[in-house]
């Protein structure tokens, strides 16, 4: 007889110790060699590295100038006035005092002339109190040599009764007469030359008074007359006149900016900086500008502390001969020097600083299949490199291209597309 076979079954609690084993180990190799969120690949062929090296840094800093002139005067109308002559056109050279353009103001000149007469008529009046002042003082002077002369005769009189009088030669009533009119004229000599003293003071403050009237009003008239010589627009300067562009018949209003004139044969160089060197640009700070293959010093002039979209402005002034071939308006590339060259450890100037600030940069690790974030300190930088002052050793290499996506991650792996 057939015997009946039995199938031996596996035990339930071996196969739930079995597949619980498996998931763990899944989970441990998917957490072993799964990338982690802070992690990154990249094609290292995208990247730009760079070693870092111990060299000499040159402190300066690239500036893109423009050619300006050195002085540039602006023409204003000073007094408002239509356009009956243009005497220059625009783009001429023109002197100091040279005449540009003729106006007229109709209100203007009838406002001179009445202003004209009126000053004629109160110098008029001041002329005739100073002359009524003066007869014055000269009738006091004839009052007073009257006087005198008049106590001379008294006193001789007295004199001359006076001995004979006490010897009955004359009468006591005629020297008692004598003797009273040199009391008289003393007296009245004493009181006329108080009066002409304290007339002599108000009459001089009057006619300092008047001086001074006659001073501020001859001003006014001078003043009035300038105005209205405004109407004739004069070169201020010499130089190469721009933006003179009115027009016959035209209408100007008093200030309307009309014309400018730029100095001749003298330029400037202008840039922009960036506002983390306004600390660091001085005035009589030097800077080197290559033009038409010659090497040209120059010197900052000026500093405009206002910073304007992160940027502030300079002037640079050519420091001895300048170049003939340049053009008002050209491009210059000039480098300012912020200091002398010195040892340091360097790495290449990267776009990797626009996004960390230089406070960290992606190290790459001796093996050279990944890139670790490494906090440094960066310090001077020109267009070519950058300082370190701490954080990096030669010989390290270091991921200079833009970190864009990159900034939140730790470590990057270098895996080729191939």
């Amino acid at each position: 007889m057939d015997k009946v076979v039995e199938r031996k079954r596996i035990d339930k609690r071996i196969l739930i110790a079995g597949s619980a084993a498996g998931l763990f180990l899944l989970i441990l190799l998917f957490w072993l060699f799964a990338p982690s969120a802070n992690s990154q690949s990249v094609n290292p062929d995208r990247l730009s590295i760079a070693n870092v090296q111990q060299g000499v840094f040159d402190d300066f800093l690239p500036l893109r100038a423009r050619v300006t002139p050195l002085v540039t005067v602006y023409l204003d109308a000073v007094e408002g006035g239509r356009v009956e002559k243009k005497l220059v056109e625009d783009g001429a050279q023109v002197v100091e005092g040279q005449p540009l353009a003729v106006l007229s103001n109709a209100e203007l000149q009838l406002s001179t002339l009445e202003k004209q007469a009126e000053v004629e008529q109160q110098l008029n009046n001041m002329r005739s109190q100073e002359l009524a002042l003066t007869q014055t003082r000269n009738s006091n002077l004839r009052d007073l040599n009257q006087a005198e002369t008049e106590l001379a005769k008294a006193r001789r009189q007295y004199d001359l009764q006076k001995p004979l009088s006490e010897k009955g030669f004359v009468s006591m009533k005629t020297f008692n007469d004598t003797k009273d009119d040199l009391q008289y004229q003393q007296q009245r000599l004493a009181i006329l030359k108080h009066s002409i003293t304290q007339t002599e003071s108000l009459q001089s403050s009057q006619l300092r008074q008047l001086r001074a009237a006659a001073s501020s009003l001859n001003s006014s008239m001078g003043i009035a007359q300038s105005s209205l010589g405004q109407l004739n627009i004069r070169a201020p300067v010499a130089g190469q006149l721009s933006g003179f562009d009115i027009q016959l018949g035209q209408s100007l209003q008093q200030g309307e900016r009309i014309g400018q004139i730029d100095s001749a044969g003298a330029d400037k160089l202008q840039a922009d900086v960036d506002e983390f060197y306004l600390g660091r640009v001085q005035v009589g700070q030097g800077a080197t500008a290559d033009i038409d293959g010659k090497t040209y010093r120059l010197k900052v002039a000026k500093v405009y502390p206002q910073v304007r979209n992160g940027q502030f402005q300079i002037d640079l002034v050519f420091d001895g001969a300048e170049p003939g071939s340049i053009q008002r308006g050209q491009t210059v590339q000039a480098k300012l020097i912020l200091g002398d060259p010195s040892r340091a450890v360097l790495i290449p100037n990267g776009a990797f600083f626009n996004d960390t600030g230089g406070n960290w940069v992606f190290v790459v690790d001796s093996g050279g299949k990944s890139a670790s974030k490494r906090q440094v300190q960066l310090g001077r930088k020109n267009s070519d490199f950058i300082e370190v002052l701490g954080g990096l050793k030669p010989g390290e290499r270091v991921v200079t291209s833009s970190y864009s996506g990159l900034t939140d991650k730790d470590r990057l792996t270098f895996d080729s597309d191939d």
